[in-house]
């Protein structure tokens, strides 16, 4: 019987759910791919715990999910305040040229016959936050694909040697749970006829999309470790 792909390449919870204290564990889950906890708790300390005292800062409240926004509601600009706080810089963006050479002959005095430059080989892949070693994405509502562009971002700081892993927050909220927000409010604050679960409920943003990305190698060799924002990270007001 074939063994689901995600047990082989997550790290075990019970190697990862230590790393994070008990109040974040009960708002957000984790889980780590090719032992990215690890390879920030031993590579990046400084900007791990950077980003749990973002996580700890940050909260949504139901009247935010509820009023007009979409991605870039008032949460999405207040998560970059605080990660800029935490000392990220925001929309990083990478860019470099491929230079090979060909020589000729063995060993270090071997003649150079051709060199040729390959522009753009690494061409404008953007993060929304980095720091260090690490690169760090937050997405609320974007659409599942936008997990692809974030992933093969990571892939390529990671092959270019600028970052060590990815993290990437998201939501990990049920339809269920959209449906009991009830009716969205319209930008004067009053209930409209659309109902929070139709706004989000078909959208595919979500951890189940993520895990799936990652576990499909969209990373490539880079850690990364997956942030889901859980109903106890929403506020009432």
């Amino acid at each position: 019987m074939a063994r689901d792909i995600t047990d082989l390449v997550f790290d075990p919870q019970e190697l990862v759910e230590p790393a994070f204290d008990a109040d974040l564990l009960r708002r957000y889950s984790v889980r780590s791919y090719r032992s990215a906890t690890a390879v920030l708790q031993q590579r990046a300390p400084e900007e791990f715990a950077a980003i749990q005292q973002v996580l700890r800062a940050f909260t949504i409240s139901t009247t935010e999910i509820r009023s007009p926004g979409g991605n870039r509601m008032e949460a999405t600009t207040r998560f970059a305040r605080l990660a800029a706080d935490a000392g990220f810089f925001e929309e990083v963006h990478i860019e470099a040229d491929l230079v090979v050479k060909l020589k000729a002959g063995k060993g270090q005095s071997a003649e150079e016959i051709d060199r040729i430059l390959r522009a753009d080989y690494i061409h404008n892949h953007m993060i929304d936050f980095w720091k260090g070693r690490v690169a760090f994405d937050y997405e609320w509502n974007s659409k599942d694909q936008t997990y692809d562009r974030d992933l093969y971002a990571f892939r390529s700081f990671f092959e270019a040697g600028v970052i060590d892993v990815g993290v990437i927050v998201t939501r990990e909220l049920s339809n269920e749970f959209f449906k009991s927000l009830g009716h969205c409010l319209d930008r004067n604050g009053q209930e409209t006829d659309q109902t929070v679960a139709a706004k989000f409920g078909a959208s595919t943003t979500g951890t189940h999309k993520l895990i799936s990305r990652i576990a499909a190698g969209r990373s490539g060799g880079c850690p990364v470790l997956a942030i889901g924002i859980l109903p106890e990270n929403i506020t009432p007001e």
